[in-house]
């Protein structure tokens, strides 16, 4: 990877990571320049990294005032969960069929690592660890690449609902009842266990829409101008 693109990966990674986490909510003003300061890179890769998330509909370039972070679309959430339960599933197959005492135990390291979380920041990327395991052994290491690009607005609110909507722990034990028929060689119970775990976002999804409505895309133009318009500053008296 040469210096550019590896300066323009590290900003994509610094702000799509915020916006996900929701450090910088729906309608957040994205300053170029406060961003490259903050990243200590220049204009340029924040600007190309800027692009890259408006492709994936996290941002919103508005010519004459700035670029803004993305209402969450429930329809994208929708269909990103359908892509990453249909690939997901139909590896787990593949995954059965390959596993190994030695997957077994680093799927059991990734657990207990999990069963140690107190907070969401530390569970999300174990999360994001053990459903990547699964692909990789099941050899489709490629299509974590898809499930990952296809999931932005997903991810929102899977890191939303991590927040009281439901407990860590139980994450973590749908995890290892996935992991449990993996190792007693019930390839159905492990696929229904994991479209289970897979399916609870969406029950998550319609409550936080009721707690966090601002927080969406409506399908109603103004209201999604209204989302992404830069707060009002107070005039000096």
């Amino acid at each position: 990877m040469t210096r550019a693109a590896s300066a323009r990966e590290s900003a994509y990674q610094a702000i799509r990571h915020a916006i996900i986490t929701g450090a910088d909510a729906p309608g957040a003003l994205l300053s170029e320049n406060e961003r490259a300061v903050a990243l200590g890179l220049s204009r340029t890769p924040v600007r190309e990294a800027l692009m890259l998330l408006a492709h994936e509909g996290l941002v919103e370039v508005r010519p004459q005032s700035g670029t803004y972070v993305s209402a969450i679309d429930p329809s994208l959430v929708r269909q990103a969960q359908f892509v990453r339960e249909s690939i997901e599933i139909a590896s787990l197959a593949q995954c059965a069929a390959n596993f190994t005492a030695k997957h077994e135990k680093e799927l059991r390291r990734i657990l207990a690592a999990q069963d140690r979380c107190r907070t969401r920041d530390e569970f999300y990327p174990l999360d994001e660890e053990f459903h990547r395991t699964l692909l990789d052994i099941a050899g489709h290491q490629t299509a974590w690449a898809a499930v990952s690009g296809a999931k932005a607005h997903l991810d929102r609110v899977r890191y939303i609902g991590l927040k009281g909507y439901r407990p860590i722990r139980e994450y973590a034990a749908d995890h290892r009842r996935v992991v449990d028929m993996l190792v007693a060689g019930d390839l159905a119970m492990a696929q229904q266990r994991l479209r289970e775990h897979l399916r609870f976002v969406l029950t998550d999804f319609q409550r936080i829409q009721r707690a966090l409505p601002e927080h969406f895309f409506t399908g109603d133009q103004t209201t999604a101008r209204r989302i992404a318009r830069p707060p009002r500053q107070n005039k000096a008296n």
